[in-house]
């Protein structure tokens, strides 16, 4: 294991989890130390992590924009989303927030019927925010986020009840992207 970059203990004061410049998040059992899973899916190192209040779901960040979202008891990943660290979860559970590059936050909410987290806002809305890259990003880079992001949340391929406001928000982001391209 390398190093440890972020640590919580659960509601129930029994587990430690951590996340790693190796990838992984691992739960641990606090009082006697044994190692009780290991999640695996981030592709860069685990920067931060948040505990729902529910108590079932746990958010992960990672150096590389993304966040996924694990079912505690099961290790299962449960979704991902775009954004960096840190990251907190509302006290009603039904928001995550998160940092974003360029001194951006954005806001993740609950759909009513639904336990996927939407992007509600972002309290930059920049197009960069939106599509995970760099402000002075290329047009390649932005066109390959921008169609990996599609391919993640196109409501043909993605049938989660927040796949719709995803692909809308990805859409809105690179017309922004082309509006300002253009009129530069």
């Amino acid at each position: 294991m390398k190093a440890v970059n972020t640590v919580v203990i659960s509601p129930d004061g029994q587990t430690v989890i951590s996340g790693s410049t190796d990838t992984t998040i691992k739960l641990w059992n606090l009082h006697t130390g044994e190692l009780l899973d290991t999640l695996t899916g981030h592709s860069a190192a685990v920067v931060s992590l948040a505990i729902n209040p529910d108590k079932q779901t746990l958010a992960s960040s990672s150096t590389d924009g993304i966040i996924n979202l694990w079912n505690l008891r099961t290790g299962e990943l449960l979704q991902t989303l775009s954004g960096c660290s840190p990251i907190t979860f509302s006290s009603n559970g039904k928001t995550l927030v998160s940092g974003g590059k360029g001194g951006t936050i954005k806001i993740w909410r609950q759909m009513l019927g639904s336990d996927q987290l939407i992007p509600g806002s972002m309290l930059s809305e920049e197009w960069w925010e939106v599509l995970g890259v760099d402000k002075a990003a290329s047009l390649k880079d932005v066109k390959g986020a921008y169609l990996r992001l599609a391919r993640q949340y196109h409501p043909d391929i993605n049938s989660s009840a927040s796949a719709k406001a995803m692909m809308q928000a990805i859409n809105g982001a690179y017309k922004k992207f082309r509006y300002q391209s253009v009129n530069n």
